[in-house]
């Protein structure tokens, strides 16, 4: 499953490729901290997952998945974040997130959400 990381923290983004290093059927395969940088990119780069923050620079992490939802086959996406305001959560699943992660207290709850959607995209192809 390729995977993007668009956090506008470099150290962030360091910490998530380590931890999705030890999941073999993920690949990194592109990262951005700007805005219109990760949605050029990901059209680019037709990622499986996004794990996407709210906060970006130059920008905001839900104008980018509202973007991404709009493409027939839109990406997974993962909000990973550290705004963990229910309107936040509310705008990022009814713009089309498949799951929304506080980092503070959720960061654990990535690798089982990628893992399901491995399990998803398996079992629909299967």
């Amino acid at each position: 499953m390729k995977v993007f990381l668009v956090d506008d923290s470099e150290v962030m983004r360091q910490r998530l490729k380590r931890l999705l290093a030890d999941v073999p059927e993920v690949q990194v395969i592109g990262e951005a901290g700007r805005a219109q940088e990760a949605t050029d990119a990901i059209r680019e780069e037709k990622p499986d997952v996004i794990l996407l923050d709210i906060h970006l620079l130059n920008g905001s992490g839900i104008d980018v998945l509202q973007n991404l939802k709009k493409a027939e086959s839109a990406p997974a996406v993962i909000i990973l974040t550290d705004y963990p305001y229910p309107q936040y959560r509310q705008k990022c699943l009814t713009a089309g997130a498949d799951f929304f992660f506080v980092k503070s207290t959720e960061f654990d709850q990535v690798v089982p959400a990628l893992k399901q959607l491995i399990q998803r995209a398996n079992s629909s192809t299967a």
